[in-house]
């Protein structure tokens, strides 16, 4: 799986959570909380969305590594190796 396919699996499990969201324009590099105005349990759908989409386990010690979309593109790409 290339980072494209991850930054696709991002988008979706974004959009799952928070449909109002255009991934297409979203900044890369904003906080997912602030920009995309998620709450702690939002983010933890996110989250699950994730680990449903791409089959891994993302441990809550690892969920400050999920700041950015782009951070979650990095995070998920190291993972998934």
């Amino acid at each position: 799986m290339n980072d494209t396919d991850i930054a696709a699996a991002v988008a979706a499990a974004l959009n799952e959570i928070a449909p109002e969201i255009d991934t297409a324009t979203f900044p890369r590099d904003a906080s997912l909380r602030e920009e995309a105005e998620l709450d702690s349990m939002d983010f933890l759908n996110f989250v699950v969305a994730l680990h449903e989409r791409l089959g891994i386990e993302i441990p809550e010690s690892d969920y400050a590594a999920l700041t950015t979309f782009d951070d979650c593109v990095a995070y998920l790409a190291r993972r998934l190796g």
